[in-house]
């Protein structure tokens, strides 16, 4: 006999949830506008039709990959860059990253135990 784990509804920030809201609201509206089909965007896409729903419908299980493809088909910009501006902020991100350590280490406290 199989169990199923009870799936729990995680909450987030208000913050994530309105930008979730804002994406999926650009791109609903941007497929809107431009006269695409749900099914036309989703083979596009390759994905299903649900999955492009949930997505217009600011689901956040939905995966981040999937969210950005369909951003980038409709042409929507992310990060208010374009491509080379990206590889360029990449570029910094991973300079910066290469002089951090590689591992988070919580702070070693010092316990004062002499009365």
């Amino acid at each position: 006999m199989q169990v199923l784990a009870k799936t729990e509804k995680r909450t987030y920030s208000r913050y994530t949830d309105e930008a979730l809201k804002l994406l999926a609201g650009r791109i609903k509206a941007t497929r809107l506008e431009r006269g695409i089909t749900v099914q036309d965007l989703a083979e596009r896409a390759g994905i299903s039709r649900d999955l492009l729903y949930r997505v217009e419908k600011a689901d956040p299980a939905c995966g981040i990959g999937v969210v950005f493809e369909i951003a980038t088909l409709l042409g929507l910009t992310l990060f208010q860059s374009d491509y080379d501006d990206l590889i360029v902020k990449n570029k910094m991100v991973e300079d910066k990253l290469a002089l951090l350590p590689s591992r988070a280490r919580p702070a070693k406290v010092e316990v004062d135990d002499d009365f």
